[in-house]
Order: C-alpha cells, then structure tokens, then sequence
C-alpha cells in the first residue's frame, strides 16, 4: 500500500525523537498502521542540524511553508510550538486539506477553537496527544478511553520543572531560588522559565483536557493561573507535618454553576499516590461516574516520550486518512455541534479547603479572635498546629486547615484576620484538594 508521507516542522528535541523512533520501529509501527508512514521532509532553520539528524536521508528545507503547501505531504507534523508562525503554518496545512500532528499546547489552548473550525470544515483531523503530559495518552482516555462517563473532575501534575522544584525543595528544604537554579543547571528548566514556574504551561494543559473532559470550547483567558514562585519551603514543612504535599495542580471540575479551571500550588493528602508523584514525572487523575477515579502517569516530556506520542498519532491519522469525515473521533470528543459555551467561574466561586499560616502576637485570645472570624464567614477549622515561639520571641505560627468554603467567603475572612493588630503582615493562604 502507498506510503503516507509527513512533513516534519521542526527537528529539535522532539522532532529529532520522532525521525528517530519511526525509523527505529518502522517495521512494527507499518505493521499497526497498515501502511508505512515515512518523514519525506524535514524544515527547520538550522540545516546543519536537520542534516545531522536526518543523514541527509529526506529532503530538507529551511522554508517551513513550502512543506505545508507540497502536494505530496499527506501530514504535517508541526513542532515548531509558540502562537505565531506556528498559526499560520497549521492553518494553511489545514487549508491546502493536510491533517495535522501537533505537539502546541499554547497554539491550541490560545487558538484551537479557531483551528479546529478550519479543520471541521475541511475534512481534515488535527490530533495533539504529545500537546499534553507527553508520553502519557491522557488525551486519548479523555477522548476515547473514558467516552462513556459523565467525567466530574480532573487533577494534573503536568508541568515537570514544577514538579521537580517542589519535589527537591520539600526533600532537601531549599529555598524555591536554589532549587530553580539546579534544574536550570540538570536541564529540567529553560533559561527563562516563566511560563512552567507561573503556571502558565501547565493552564494550556489543563485548558486542553477540560474542553474533551466537559465538552466546552478552549477558554485558557479564563483560567486561574497561580505558579510557585512564593512558595516557601515553610509552607512545605507545614504541609508535611500535616499530612500533606505540595504540588501545582492543574485542575477542571464541573460544578452546578459552571465549570472550575484553575493552576495553583494545592495541598494533597500525602497518602494519595498522586501525591507521590516526584521529580520531573506527570501524572493526571480523571474521576469520571461509571469509572471512579483512574490514574495516568509517565513522563511528561522528553525527545522518546513526546516522540511516542506523536507517532501515535500518526498512526490514528494513517488508520482513518480515508475514512468519511462524519465518522471520526471527534476533536473534542463530543460532536462539534454539542460543544456547549459553558461558563468557566470566577476564581471567587470556586469551592475548596484552604491552608493558612499566620504569623502572630504571642498573647490570650488571640486564637480566639481568629476562630470567631472564621466562623463569623462560614469556615469551620479541620486542623490546626500552634507553634511554641522561639526562645526571646514574641511571636509565632498558627497553621489552619479548613473544610471546604467557596473563595470570596476565605478572601473576606482573611482581610478580616489580617486587620488584627495582633497578627503581622500577611496571611499565606493555599488552597487544599482531597481528590476523594
């Protein structure tokens, strides 16, 4: 049978894993496929590179749009990643009626609303499992795995840098700073982390799962994005102490009033195997009607995994590459005409448990004082440590944790508890997830 042939946009990491993976299983991968699936093309900017890679074996290109515009390229495989010219390529792929692989979290989380219209209309598939968790085939359960669930909630660590800070700040007490400048150094973070330490790759995951797990459109504009960059390694011990980790979540619930999408740094019983989930490892857990809870975990990046992924998908776009397009899996999973505008709440109506440190006078009454706010908004105390202060100190740490308020009422109380005279400076709140 005629060889599918792929454009490959991009021969970095992942793009060098996928020439590589699919030359090294070519036979077991054709075997699946029911044809061959052969990278005909390679762009990138870097020849020289693509050159050492590939061996010179494919064509090679320094112009990006003349493989999207190649008669001969069944799918373009699109690792360029960012919003910009990555928009252009994959949609005028789309428009000259090439499906489409991509790995662009944030192209599909700011974009993919847009994206997958243009596709719809030209018959064409866009599929992006390596675009969340990497080699875990989370999107694939979401979409596919899971379809007959009413799927409630979702729970993810699907940022590796992040998660490698915190695991190494809670085993060896450093400082967030000193952390980040060993991953910098192992290679887990980038020169200019921003985008994994303030959330905000980990909120283009979670936006991409809730639109399949909900069926709603793409709405990262409206996620609650918090990073870890004020995490102190205190609030780790605390937790610790406390029977809880640390991790930063992303998270998607739906809700009677809408649906919750939010990143943040969020307390999880230790006893929780995803809160074991270490080092630069992801891992999402899926709580869905029929099912319960089931729990995906692996390695959320990297050249092999993402390749895995990407090849994946190749194969399910080689599978279905002449089926009638009314009779494929659904971007969303849901059909286009069924994905429902949803309201993503506010950050103020979200319900969740909370954790509070509040440094404080060392005099009577002061719990009291606390305790009355408290339950002047609503929020009942579940635990609770009082520090003995330091020798020659006049202040200390009280640790709470509550049972679960919606976010205005903890906000009102914690503007209360803050204009005590008795307690200094600000309180340090994080929020606390069960995952029952």
């Amino acid at each position: 049978m005629k060889p599918i042939n792929v454009g490959l946009l991009g021969i970095g990491t992942v793009g060098g894993g996928t020439f590589n993976v699919l030359k090294r299983n070519e036979e077991e991968i054709t075997r699946r496929a029911g044809r061959p699936i052969r990278i005909t093309t390679v762009a990138d900017k870097n020849l020289e590179l693509a050159r050492s890679v590939t061996g010179g074996a494919v064509k090679l290109t320094d112009d990006a749009f003349a493989v999207v515009a190649d008669p001969e390229i069944d799918i373009v495989v699109e690792l360029i990643g960012g919003y910009g010219v990555a928009r252009e390529l994959v949609l005028k792929a789309i428009e000259n009626g090439k499906h489409v692989v991509t790995a662009n979290k944030a192209l599909l989380a700011v974009h993919g609303n847009e994206i997958f219209a243009a596709a719809q209309k030209k018959g064409v598939m866009v599929a992006f499992e390596a675009a969340v968790a990497g080699g875990i085939p989370i999107i694939k359960a979401l979409r596919e795995g899971l379809t007959a669930n009413r799927i409630q909630w979702l729970a993810g660590i699907i940022n590796g840098t992040t998660n490698f800070i915190l695991s190494e700040m809670r085993d060896k007490g450093l400082p967030f700073a000193e952390v980040l400048k060993q991953a910098q150094a192992l290679g887990y973070a980038e020169a200019d982390p921003t985008f994994d330490i303030e959330g905000v790759d980990a909120a283009h995951k979670a936006t991409i799962m809730s639109a399949i797990a909900f069926g709603i459109p793409m709405q990262f504009d409206k996620a609650h994005v918090e990073g870890i960059t004020s995490l102190e390694s205190a609030d780790i011990t605390y937790a610790e102490q406390l029977g809880y980790r640390i991790k930063l979540l992303g998270i998607a619930r739906r809700r009677d009033n809408g649906v919750e999408l939010r990143v943040h740094p969020t307390l999880i019983p230790a006893k929780r195997l995803i809160a074991n989930v270490e080092g630069a490892m992801n891992a999402v857990l899926v709580q869905g009607d029929a099912v319960g809870a089931t729990l995906y975990y692996g390695k959320g990046a990297g050249a092999e995994p993402t390749a895995s992924a990407v090849i994946a998908d190749l194969v399910d776009v080689t599978r279905l590459h002449t089926a009638d397009p009314e009779h494929r899996v659904p971007h969303l999973a849901f059909q286009p005409d069924q994905v429902r505008d949803v309201a993503v709440l506010p950050i103020d109506e979200v319900v969740t448990s909370y954790y509070l440190r509040l440094r404080v006078e060392d005099k009577p009454g002061v719990l009291a004082d606390i305790t009355r706010i408290l339950a002047d908004s609503d929020i009942s105390i579940d635990a609770m440590i009082q520090k003995e202060p330091a020798e020659g100190e006049t202040q200390t740490d009280i640790i709470m944790l509550t049972h679960q308020t919606v976010e205005k009422n903890a906000n009102a109380a914690i503007a209360r508890i803050e204009a005590l005279p008795v307690v200094c400076g600000k309180v340090t709140r994080l929020r606390l997830e069960n995952l029952q």
